[in-house]
């Protein structure tokens, strides 16, 4: 592109050079020509009025006095009647520039000039129209150059960004350049970098989210299936296969939550449910882990509650918090369900050593964690609360007790 930008730019000023420059030399030619012809008659015409004058003074016409008034390199003749010719200078050879002059008397009186001066004139002129001419195409090679490089410049910085891009580096670039189209490509890739990177960013996140958000239930799923091979009994057979069913169901709303989350994150399907059947389903999905680690786990509170949410989604925060305290508590955990305004509040506390000070409400952020975990647990927890309208929150720091505050629906009734 920038060897055809300089060609272009060069075409365009020797045309208008040969067009002008041929027009300027006929010009010029034409002028230096009529302008030695009409010097030349004027000499002639000179010279008559000085030989007349010299005629009626009765003085005699002598070729000394008239060769101090012609110009060097001239020559001049002077014929009068019956008296020989007066010559002045050395007679041109070659193409001459003539010019006659007759008086009243019969004298006449002829002026000639080499062509070849009028020439060399031209010449020079001719010469000093094509020294413009050439620093004109050097001036024009120049600002080609350099405007070529203001374009290509850009062009491949251009290129090379959406490279980058294709190769998976989404960082904008935020370079512009002066020249609005290519300002206009600049915005645009920027743009897609900026939606490539969330893109990324969430894809990541989901990633992230799914291995978490799964491990607990895949965990559960593989106890269960545990006892049942570990069991002869088929009662026993049965009812755990019962409760391994409600459990790939739930892993199955897991999945869809999550994909639909990724699709998009303000999506929600919040309706009334009945929250003891969600507290008392976590319950007995997390009890043979407490059991297997020495520890309790208990309901307490106001029964009958119902709350409006999604009860996939409060099972999921739930088993989160349960987890978190099997992880990183001690002793017994308690679920307590009560009332407070319009909002109705399940907390989840253990006897362990809390969240350490320097942590506090950053507890719920990504990849902030008191102990060797990765941080994504409560986040995700928070961010399903409030996707129905809920919110999760860190009451008390030590003992460590944490709430999930859901919309009470209207018609609920307590026993």
């Amino acid at each position: 592109m920038r060897r055809r930008l300089i060609n272009s730019t060069l075409a365009v000023v020797l045309v208008v050079i040969a067009v002008f420059g041929i027009s300027l030399v006929l010009v010029e030619t034409r002028t230096i020509e009529n302008g030695a012809q009409e010097s030349v008659e004027s000499e002639a015409v000179r010279l008559m009025s000085i030989v007349n004058g010299r005629l009626v003074g009765g003085e005699r016409i002598a070729g000394e006095v008239l060769r101090e008034q012609i110009t060097t390199d001239r020559y001049a003749r002077v014929e009068l009647p019956g008296q020989p010719d007066v010559e002045v200078g050395e007679r041109p050879e070659g193409d001459v520039i003539e010019a006659e002059a007759t008086g009243e008397e019969g004298e006449r009186i002829v002026v000639q000039e080499s062509a070849d001066t009028v020439r060399q004139e031209i010449g020079r002129t001719v010469v000093i129209i094509l020294a413009v001419s050439l620093l004109a195409v050097l001036a024009a090679v120049l600002l080609a150059v350099r405007q070529a490089r203001r374009l290509t410049a850009p062009l491949t910085d251009l290129a090379d960004t959406a490279e980058r891009l294709g190769s998976g580096d989404p960082r904008p670039r935020h370079r512009r350049y002066g020249v609005p189209e290519l300002d206009r490509v600049a915005d645009v890739l920027d743009s897609s970098a900026e939606r490539i990177g969330r893109m990324l960013t969430a894809e990541r996140r989901l990633a992230a989210d799914a291995s978490h958000q799964l491990r607990t239930p895949l965990t559960a799923l593989s106890m269960r299936l545990e006892e049942i091979s570990a069991t002869d009994d088929p009662e026993t057979v049965k009812e755990e296969a019962a409760i391994a069913l409600g459990q790939v169901e739930r892993l199955t709303d897991v999945v869809q939550r999550l994909l639909t989350k990724s699709r998009d994150p303000r999506s929600g399907s919040a309706v009334t449910f009945d929250l003891d059947e969600v507290v008392k389903q976590q319950v007995e999905e997390w009890r043979p882990a407490y059991r297997s680690a020495g520890r309790a786990l208990v309901c307490s509170g106001k029964k009958g509650l119902r709350a409006v949410g999604t009860p996939g989604a409060v099972a999921q925060v739930l088993a989160a918090l349960i987890e978190n305290s099997l992880m990183h508590g001690a002793g017994p955990v308690a679920l307590r369900t009560r009332v407070t305004g319009n909002q109705v509040v399940v907390e989840v506390t253990d006897a362990g050593p809390g969240v350490s000070p320097d942590l506090g409400a950053r507890v719920f952020e990504r990849t902030v964690s008191g102990r060797n975990s990765t941080g994504i647990g409560l986040a995700v927890a928070r961010d399903l609360a409030e996707a129905d309208g809920g919110r999760l929150e860190l009451l008390q720091q030590q003992p460590p007790v944490f709430a999930l505050f859901l919309s009470r629906d209207g018609g609920a009734h307590q026993r």
